[in-house]
């Protein structure tokens, strides 16, 4: 598929999905003859989960690739480093590398777990669904029955701030102190609904069949992604800017694009939206965090962050905007977030 005509099929959908949430069809909109279900994935197990690292000596002086399966996923993580347990969750449309150029000053004080989510990145296999609830599950599995944790710090941004909220939620024992990096939690505050309407990429990856129609070869997904990025980066459109210049270097935009070009894990991602009424409705039943947390957001996103958060995560202990940056703020400001979290964890 040529740029030009995947763009006119973006721009296409996007006028649709504007008549449909007009409509208050955010959810549910799909094209003439029904909703398809997503096509069986061919994609063939990842051979190249350590492309972007395989000829970095410094990373591999410290860190390893390792997998480990739980219930049928093999799921993929990187660690390194010495001192008390850290682990990460990463966001969308991610993995375990958006934490790269944090993770050398985190392994100097921590044992640090860069995990890939089941389903995303270099895991392999579909859990039994992307909500947020049972993704915290096969997160317990990994860190407690496979890599033998009883306790640790967590960090967790984006999407994965709502595995991170789940798994602090059913297994408060586990978790020494908890950072949450820029992510509303749905729930009793923010509906699932209202959630989708803060940018129209929400509403969009949570249409059935939809964006893999669109989104269907390599080009595509490199297209779509590197024009996302910049959106929600400081000084994007998601910020009232008009920033249209790339907040990755090459190297991560070519590792997140290797990943998400796969076919079972482009449709992973999609489904993290998809489910987010499941998780709206997890997270008004779930037990309320008396974990000693961090919140992080972009620049000049707190306020409306908090009040969706704080009904949930009871025992926010310190809460602040990392200096200009938007809502990638491990690699928009990396030194500041380290500061901030390894601050967090000495206490």
């Amino acid at each position: 598929m040529t740029p030009t005509r995947s763009r006119r099929r973006l721009l296409l959908t996007a006028a649709a999905l504007t008549l449909s949430l007009a409509a208050g069809g955010a959810a549910g909109w799909h094209p003439p003859g029904g909703a398809p279900a997503a096509a069986a994935s061919t994609t063939p197990p990842a051979a190249s989960y350590d492309a972007a690292t395989r000829h970095d000596a410094a990373f591999n002086a410290t860190f390893e690739h390792r997998f480990a399966t739980v219930r049928g996923v093999r799921m993929h993580y990187v660690t390194g480093g010495r001192g008390p347990a850290l682990v990460l969750l990463h966001g969308w449309p991610q993995t375990w590398y958006e934490w790269r150029k944090v993770l050398p000053a985190l392994a100097e004080r921590h044992t640090v777990y860069a995990l890939d989510l089941p389903g995303l990145g270099d895991s392999q296999g579909s859990p039994a669904s992307f909500d947020k609830k049972t993704l915290a599950r096969y997160v317990h599995g990994l860190l407690r029955d496979r890599i033998g944790l009883r306790g640790f710090d967590l960090v967790a941004h984006d999407l994965g701030g709502g595995v991170g909220f789940q798994y602090v939620s059913q297994f408060p024992e586990q978790v020494r102190s908890y950072v949450h990096m820029d992510y509303p939690l749905p729930g009793p505050e923010l509906p699932a609904a209202r959630y989708r309407t803060f940018s129209w990429h929400m509403a969009f990856n949570s249409q059935r069949a939809v964006p893999e129609r669109l989104i269907d070869d390599p080009a595509d997904v490199r297209e779509y992604l590197t024009a996302f990025y910049p959106q929600v980066a400081h000084g994007g459109a998601a910020f009232g800017g008009t920033r249209t210049k790339q907040p990755f270097t090459g190297a991560e935009v070519e590792e997140f694009v290797r990943t998400y070009s796969r076919r079972d894990v482009l449709r992973a991602g999609f489904e993290l939206y998809r489910s987010l009424d499941a998780d709206e409705r997890d997270n008004a039943a779930a037990a309320r965090v008396d974990t000693p947390t961090l919140l992080l957001t972009a620049t000049g996103s707190l306020a409306a962050t908090r009040p969706a958060v704080a009904p949930l995560l009871r025992n926010i202990t310190r809460a602040a905007e990392i200096p200009e940056s938007g809502h990638w703020l491990a690699e928009e400001n990396p030194e500041a977030v380290v500061r901030e979290i390894l601050s967090f964890t000495a206490r």
